[in-house]
């Protein structure tokens, strides 16, 4: 079976590639994609490989993009880190979806879901999910599956202190001092977070309005911030953002 991955996290589609290969070696990943500009450049110049799997989110567009603008008529496996109201969505136009962070067994399944369905699947109703998606309130996430070697933990947004960047890998820091690889970048938990607790104090940490201890000025021009608990690297606000960081702090 051929497939292509459409996911702008690259460790989360180099991850999914790596599962998929556990569910059946004969599974071909022939391409992974992260926009929309480069899937439907893909898909215009290829055949439609047997299944697709697709984030909602990309870097440039919704996804949904994507079927405007290429000849697309593969079944699709969406993968998305919305939680009930958009796998509502996904029941009611007879698609399958998979939480972020995909699990392997779900993803055993629905590869099985398939198999047994893919003379049936049938091209979904968009406008329902942009329904969803731009009608409803944005219902950000409220906790994050870790996986630890063998074991997957459940983190609710209320154990978490911050989040930082460091050689490409994001970690997850909680109010006890763990620091846990997840697979969204900053730039993607920007989106996912409710702006209210987290701010993007730089390129490096998106803090949580709980954990900052104290707003030190310095001599750069720049707020230094010190965390709870303390962070691994200093942490300082940049200058561009120091006027939406105030903002932030005032609400």
């Amino acid at each position: 079976m051929n497939t292509i991955i459409i996911e702008d996290e690259n460790l989360t589609a180099l991850r999914l590639e790596g599962m998929l290969k556990k569910c059946d070696p004969n599974i071909r990943v022939l391409a992974m994609l992260p926009s929309v500009a480069e899937a439907v450049q893909w898909l215009r110049r290829n055949e439609s490989p047997d299944l697709v799997f697709m984030d909602i989110h990309l870097e440039d567009d919704l996804c949904f993009k994507i079927f405007e603008l290429a000849p697309l008529t593969s079944p699709v496996i969406f993968t998305t880190a919305y939680d009930e109201y958009m796998i509502k969505a996904f029941k009611v136009n007879s698609i399958d979806y998979l939480l972020k962070p995909v699990n392997l067994v779900e993803l055993m399944a629905a590869l099985d879901k398939y198999k047994a369905l893919k003379e049936q699947f049938s091209k979904p109703d968009f406008n329902t999910l942009l329904q969803y998606i731009g009608q409803r309130a944005p219902e950000y996430k409220t906790r994050f599956m870790i996986t630890v070697g063998t074991k997957i933990r459940s983190i609710e947004i209320t154990e978490i202190a911050y989040f930082y960047s460091d050689e490409k890998i994001t970690f997850l820091v909680t109010r006890e001092g763990q620091h846990l690889p997840i697979d969204f970048s900053l730039d993607k938990l920007v989106t996912l977070l409710d702006p209210k607790l987290f701010f993007r104090a730089s390129r490096q940490f998106l803090v949580g309005f709980s954990s900052i201890q104290s707003v030190l000025t310095h001599f750069k021009g720049k707020l230094k911030l010190e965390l709870t608990p303390k962070a691994r690297h200093e942490v300082f606000v940049s200058g561009d953002r120091m006027t939406d960081f105030k903002e932030w702090l005032g609400r």
